[in-house]
Order: structure tokens, then C-alpha cells, then sequence
């Protein structure tokens, strides 16, 4: 009898890969997530699958290797060249447990035209990892070359689908298969589908020694960037404040409007390069940008910013005119 590994990203298409693989009776199946500074908390998949199927979940960490997850061209980001990237990466990474726990073959989610991945893609991608005719893509198997595990008999391939990009089906097939899960769609599972990060992470990748918590930072709505190197991230909510809150350093600024929902900003910057005038410009601009999301902050020609450092005890005020939103429209990355 035949080992599998699933590729499980949590998504409703690795869900049902997983079902039709367990459907045909493969001895052992496991199921292997990845973890890395763009994708989303591994938690709630873990207990996703655990709620279906009792099977070893087992999750590794992508830190290294997290620069192969972002491709940029002519200073753009390229966000179809990154889910390439990504899927080779974790092919890569699959194959190898696939092969130190002596399991037979892998398992995918994938589906032909899906995330531009057509069938030069689908046959370039097992060949790059030393795995032809290894992996087996359950949603779409009847489109494409058979595997070694249908040619060996382990699966039926008559008993897998033939989906492509644009049939709407995954949800009545999950019914149908008995899944009571919607599986967690592209964008709440990993932040590169989201362009505006992609931009950002591109603007990021720029500037050398950047850390974890600045990469973090990049899924705030309200980023400002003022170059070479000073960002400034407003959070309006009180959810957006209390997340902020978590990522100051000891030297940050902070900045806030001190009215009830005021915002606050978390500001960044290389101070011991700046000049004391330099300083005093960003504190300004971090509050005008701070008070252009200040409640009623249209009305009002000048709004209280307060400010401080973090590893300092003194607080200080400034009264700044809030940014038109032209003005504001310059320093906002997207």
C-alpha cells in the first residue's frame, strides 16, 4: 500500500485533495503546512484539519527562504511570478519530507488555470524539483499526464476531477464530499496576494538590516513613506491601535490625537542619521499625516498632536494643519 504527503494550505481546494486522496484508501496520509513571514497564523488550519481527519499535521517554518516568495521586475511587483516562486519553493520542501519519511507521493491542491498556473506551469514545476510524475493534483488529475501513483494502481484516476480556472464548483463538490468547511480563502492566508504588500515589501526589501517587525508593519492600511527611510503607520480603529501598540521599539515616535478615537502613528526612522531640523520636519509631517485621520479633521484648520519617544519619559504637543488629501496621496504606499 502507498504513503501520501497533502500539501495543506487550509485552502477548500487542499480540503477536497485531501478527501479524494483519503477516499481511495491510501495506507497512511499526512498532512504538511508551511509557515513563513507572508503566510497567516498556521493555528486555526491546524485546527481546521483537525476537526476533519485525524492525521499527523505536521508544519515547517520558511525563514531563509522567504526572499524566493517575492519577485520583482523592472522595480514592480510580480505577484504571478511570486505564487510560482512559492509553489516551487514549497514542492521543493515537500519532496524532501516526502522522501526522508519514505511516503510515495505528494498530493496538491492545485488546479489547472487557477493563479495563472496553465499545464506548462503544472509540468515545469515537478521536473524543477526532481519529482516528475510524483505529484498528484486530485482536482484537475483527468487534464493532465497521468502520475505514478494512477499508473501503479494506489489511486483511481477515473474517481479525480478535471477542474479548471473558472468553474464555480469547489463548494457544491466539498458538500457533496462531506466536508462542513469553507476552507480559508488566498487572501487570508497569505499577505502577498494583497497588492498593495507587494509594493510595500518591495519598497522594504530596498533597505538593508530590515527585521520581522517591519515587514509586519506592511498590512496596516495607513503606510506612509517618506524617503530614504522614514515610515509612518497610523492606526484609526481601536483594534488597528491596540495591533500598533505591539510593534513599537524603544526608539520609535510615537504620535496621537489626544481626543476620543483619535488615531496614532507609529513612526520609524534611522534617527541617529538625522540632523535636529531633520527631526523637527518628521515629527511635523508625522503629525499633519497623524491629524489628516483625525475625527472632524476637515473642519478644523488646526488639529493637537502629542508626541514622544519611546525610550523617553517626556511628552510633547504640537498644533499642525491637517494634509489635503492630495498631499497626503504623496506619501501613502500602496
Amino acid at each position: 500500500m502507498a504513503r501520501a504527503v497533502v500539501l495543506f494550505s487550509g485552502s477548500l481546494a487542499s480540503l477536497i485533495a485531501t478527501k479524494l486522496v483519503l477516499d481511495e484508501g491510501v495506507e497512511e496520509v499526512r498532512l504538511l503546512h508551511f509557515r513563513s513571514p507572508f503566510f497567516r497564523d498556521y493555528e486555526p488550519i491546524k485546527e481546521l484539519a483537525q476537526s476533519l481527519w485525524r492525521l499527523l499535521f505536521r508544519s515547517q517554518a520558511l525563514k531563509r527562504e522567504f526572499h524566493e516568495l517575492s519577485t520583482f521586475a523592472d522595480g514592480a511587483y510580480q505577484l504571478r511570478q511570486s505564487c510560482f516562486n512559492c509553489r516551487r519553493l514549497m514542492l521543493h520542501k515537500g519532496v524532501r519530507y516526502m522522501k526522508r519519511i519514505g511516503a510515495d507521493f505528494l498530493v496538491t491542491g492545485e488546479v489547472l488555470g487557477r493563479h495563472n498556473l496553465g499545464l506548462l506551469e503544472m509540468e515545469e514545476l515537478p521536473r524543477a524539483v526532481g519529482a516528475e510524475g510524483l505529484i498528484l493534483r486530485p482536482l484537475s488529475a483527468r487534464l493532465l499526464p497521468p502520475t505514478i501513483p494512477e499508473q501503479m494502481g494506489w489511486v483511481r484516476r477515473e474517481h479525480f476531477l478535471a477542474l479548471q480556472e473558472g468553474e464555480d464548483g469547489l463548494r457544491p463538490l466539498a458538500s457533496e464530499l462531506g466536508i462542513r468547511a469553507e476552507g480559508f480563502p488566498a487572501e487570508q492566508r497569505c499577505k502577498l496576494t494583497q497588492p498593495y504588500f507587494g509594493q510595500r515589501l518591495g519598497d522594504l526589501l530596498r533597505e538593508p538590516g530590515f527585521t520581522m517587525n517591519s515587514l509586519e508593519l506592511l498590512e496596516f492600511p495607513l503606510y506612509y513613506k517618506k524617503p530614504p527611510d522614514v515610515k509612518i503607520v497610523v492606526g484609526k480603529s481601536d483594534e488597528e491601535k491596540r495591533r500598533l501598540q505591539s510593534f513599537f521599539l524603544p526608539e520609535d515616535l510615537r504620535v496621537y490625537v489626544p481626543v476620543q478615537e483619535g488615531p496614532m502613528a507609529l513612526v520609524r526612522a534611522d534617527w541617529r542619521e538625522k540632523s535636529p531640523q531633520d527631526i523637527e520636519g518628521i515629527i511635523e509631517l508625522a503629525a499633519r499625516i497623524t491629524a489628516s485621520h483625525a475625527p472632524h479633521h476637515d473642519r478644523v484648520e488646526r488639529v493637537q498632536a502629542n508626541y514622544r519617544f519611546e525610550n523617553k519619559c517626556e511628552t510633547f504637543w504640537i498644533s499642525v494643519s491637517p494634509l489635503l488629501p492630495q498631499e497626503l496621496r504623496k506619501y501613502y504606499l500602496k
